[in-house]
């Protein structure tokens, strides 16, 4: 994985002020190096310019990038942020059309491919990626994002000139681009947050490139394509065929995934996800007589402190055991302590450019630092509850039928703190409201669906488009700001594409919570790990961490230029820090309650200080 950043304008002459540009380049590549440590480059033409901050994976020697081919007397150069399934099927049939290649990376195939058949090259792709081609004999910049959304790319347009970046802070880093919030940004962070709705930037003017979608910039101007999206028809297949399907989907998957010229591990919970993952990792490198690494995350003295309750329901570290004599792995047990993941806070804000979902995001970030000390790689089981329906919210009576998000489903959590005339301003139901009908509008409808079921397609839509995404810019955030490439080979499209049209009784047969992932895993898995109770990621319980946090939020209040402090009603403030422990209702997702809101806040006053935010009048 990698940092990609650059600049165009169809009008300007940037060669004319060459070593300028040159430096804005090297800028907006230095700070997002921690995507790409191992090696960095530029190029600069008459139109644009590309950067590039490398983390070497496939073709460690080949691979520098930006990469640049000469065709027909045309250049092209390229840079590239994530990794290509299918290379080797897509550089032989470019090899039947007689193209040349110079290396073996996939970074040159997809150049080659985009000079072969243009920017609809796209679609062959199988893979997680941000692209950017400078075509200089046509005079235009093609963005390109995968279809589930996994790897970022973020672009502000300025009249004609357009800048993009990985992250935000390769934006930031451009001559004259200050971080500005306005009534939209500000209700991304207190009403959504910490989501983002798709496609939105959170600073004022910068946006997301949709997943799915590439976006054609030239003297005609900005043109914006989508070349994937989820289709609804019927689902035609048997329970049986559909298990089947299923299974080679994911096995499939998770195989392709494995491409590496450096070793790889997975991350390892003990629940179905990640077993599934690490199972099928560790027979494949069986055959290859390799041992598979796993690594499982907690937190200090957790079974003192754990209580289990309707949304963790049992410890990870028994399950973890059983996996880890059932796959004979490498097993690295890592945790976390208070004090670490509280500073980690604030390094967690740095990785996203905003706010992020607190303790759990940091903690997270800890973790991948401390598995990049032993690997580049890892596979993940993220999104597999996205797509086959794991979250309470899939089967809880209330949430079914809320005409809200139904991971934050009441905003009295979010208001509790805030200042009556900041809530005025931002009119929180409203804006909710509006986004969540703009998204529920946009479900790919099947006229054959009864009404419950056309409400399982939204509720499904819902998770794909939004609960998803924040979970996918977690993991790349938090691993890259390591210069650790996590992969999640359950967000394949062709998974996402079969699943998305199998009926909920296929996905839910005989009442179990995701059991059509279960029963295509049979075999593979231990039957006390294939049907064990999900459970979240882990979060502490130790009344340290609050008090800890408590403490924190207290020295802020105490700071007259703390800037969150303007949306604060300091008396509703005292009084939730006497007890947040009672604040044991989350207020999104399932584990972000009192604590994540002390955490929550630190974030935002960290990130408005740090990056200096100004606040539109």
């Amino acid at each position: 994985m990698c940092g990609i950043a650059g600049f165009y304008n169809p009008h300007d002459h940037y060669l004319k002020e060459k070593e300028h540009c040159r430096e804005i380049l090297t800028s907006m590549a230095q700070c997002q190096k921690h995507r790409g440590p191992d090696d960095s480059g530029l190029f600069l033409s008459e139109h644009g310019g590309l950067s590039h901050a490398r983390l070497s994976i496939i073709d460690l020697a080949g691979g520098h990038q930006p990469m640049v081919k000469s065709g027909s007397g045309q250049t092209f150069a390229i840079v590239y942020n994530g990794e290509l399934y299918n290379t080797g099927e897509l550089r032989q049939e470019l090899l039947g059309r007689g193209l040349v290649f110079q290396t073996s990376s996939d970074t040159e195939v997809i150049l080659a491919g985009y000079m072969e058949y243009g920017p609809d090259f796209v679609k062959r792709l199988n893979g997680i990626f941000a692209i950017a081609i400078l075509d200089t004999a046509r005079n235009r910049l093609c963005l390109f994002r995968d279809r589930a959304g996994v790897k970022p790319l973020f672009y502000m347009v300025r009249g004609e000139e357009i800048i993009f970046a990985s992250e935000p802070k390769g934006i930031l880093a451009y001559p004259g681009v200050r971080p500005v919030l306005d009534k939209k940004g500000l209700n991304e962070i207190f009403s959504i947050g910490p989501a983002r709705t798709y496609g939105c930037g959170v600073f004022k003017d910068m946006e997301e490139l949709l997943p799915g979608h590439f976006l054609m910039c030239s003297a005609e101007g900005l043109r914006l394509k989508s070349y994937w999206k989820l289709e609804s028809r019927p689902h035609e297949d048997s329970y049986e065929k559909t298990i089947e399907k299923t299974s080679f989907l994911v096995q499939d998957a998770v195989r392709r995934q494995m491409v590496s010229d450096v070793p790889i591990c997975t991350f390892l919970s003990g629940g179905v996800d990640s077993s599934l993952v690490s199972a099928i990792c560790a027979s494949e490198l069986r055959k290859q007589g390799k041992r598979l690494t796993t690594f499982s995350f907690d937190f200090v003295d957790n079974d003192r402190f754990f209580k289990a309750n309707s949304f963790q329901p049992s410890q990870d570290r028994p399950f973890v055991d059983r996996m880890v004599r059932f796959l004979d792995s490498d097993h690295h047990y890592l945790e976390c302590d208070n004090l670490t993941q509280a500073d980690r806070l604030y390094d967690s804000v740095l990785a996203h450019d905003m706010p992020a979902m607190g303790d759990i995001d940091s903690s997270m970030l800890q973790f991948c630092s401390m598995v990049k000390e032993h690997n580049k790689v890892a596979l993940t089981g993220e999104c597999a509850d996205e797509i086959f329906g794991g979250y309470p919210w899939f089967h809880k009576k209330e949430c079914f039928e809320a005409h809200t998000f139904p991971w934050t489903m009441d905003l009295g959590a979010r208001k509790v703190l805030l200042n009556d005339s900041f809530m005025e301003y931002l009119d929180m139901d409203s804006y909710v409201r509006n986004t969540y009908e703009r998204s529920v509008a946009e479900t790919p409808r099947l006229a054959e669906d009864t009404p419950v079921e056309a409400r399982r397609r939204e509720i499904a839509w819902l998770n794909l488009r939004w609960f998803m995404q924040t979970l996918l810019n977690r993991m790349d955030r938090t691993s890259m700001y390591s210069g650790l490439e996590a992969r999640v080979p359950f967000a394949d499209h062709k998974i996402m594409e079969y699943v998305w049209n199998v009926p909920w009784d296929m996905k839910t047969r005989d009442g179990v919570v995701k059991n059509l992932l279960r029963q295509s895993a049979k075999g593979l898995l231990p039957e006390d790990i294939l049907f064990r109770r999900k459970s979240p990621y882990p979060k502490t319980y130790d009344t340290s961490y609050e008090k800890l946090l408590a403490g924190r939020v207290r020295e802020m209040m105490g700071d007259s230029h703390a800037p969150v402090m303007q949306f604060l009603d300091r008396k509703k403030l005292e009084q939730f820090l006497l007890n947040p422990g009672d604040y044991g209702k989350p207020w999104y997702g399932q584990l972000m309650a009192g604590p994540q809101m002390m955490a929550y806040i630190l974030q935002i006053n960290y990130w408005m200080k740090t990056y200096d935010i100004e606040l539109e009048q």
